[in-house]
């Protein structure tokens, strides 16, 4: 069986990783590279584990978030549904079991939020872990001055954690944020639709899914 190992250390898939990121970073996007596909796929199989799903289940959504932005490296537009068919050949030709490669090609191709549906757990799972990483060092730019709604966003927020409940019902995204960096209305201008698809993902996953801003639950 293919696991996430292989996947992490696979030159072809890195080197798509790099000219996805390269292609976004030319675009002006905040970071797309091994830090956000690292912490997505870990953060994706702690939820699905975390919820108590078998080690595969959770060692396939790992494997889909460590390939979940490859898709970037054709076109940002419908990168999702790109990324799924490169990861389907890559994974193809490495013999894995065609029903392991359906499981983690519909949860790449379900990740954004232009588009993406929480069509099973791995989808739903990869969803939470990818919108819920927000951080300062996304922010490529150390000159304020080209910075966008996104840098200002990302870089205000000090830290950011995604933590299920000990009874298993709620999950929460708690941010602790730097109100003179950026405000409130910043963060929902850009991240309200991405919150709404959490909620939904939660949901699939049998949890309520709640937003807390500097202590403050928000959603």
């Amino acid at each position: 069986m293919i696991t996430y190992e292989e996947i992490k250390h696979n030159e072809t898939v890195n080197t798509y990783i790099k000219a996805a990121d390269a292609a976004l970073c030319a675009l002006g996007y905040t970071e797309h590279s091994f830090a956000h596909v690292t912490t997505v796929a870990e953060r994706a199989g702690m939820i699905l584990a975390t919820m108590g799903h078998p080690e595969r289940t959770v060692e396939l959504v790992k494997i889909a978030g460590y390939m979940h932005d490859i898709g970037n490296v054709i076109n940002r537009t419908d990168h999702s549904q790109s990324g799924a068919v490169m990861a389907f050949r890559i994974l193809d030709n490495m013999h894995m079991d065609p029903l392991e490669i359906a499981q983690i090609i519909s949860a790449i191709g379900n990740h954004d939020e232009g588009t993406g549906v929480p069509v099973s757990p791995l989808a739903a799972a990869l969803i939470l872990a990818d919108k819920s990483d927000v951080r300062q060092t996304r922010v490529r730019m150390m000159n304020t001055d080209g910075w966008d709604i996104h840098d200002r966003v990302n870089y205000s927020v000090k830290k950011s954690e995604l933590k299920i409940n000990d009874s298993h019902t709620v999950i929460t995204l708690k941010l602790t944020v730097n109100m003179r960096m950026g405000s409130i209305m910043d963060f929902f201008e850009i991240f309200m639709e991405r919150m709404m698809l959490c909620r939904r993902a939660a949901s699939k996953l049998g949890l309520q899914f709640r937003l807390m801003i500097n202590g403050q639950q928000l959603i």
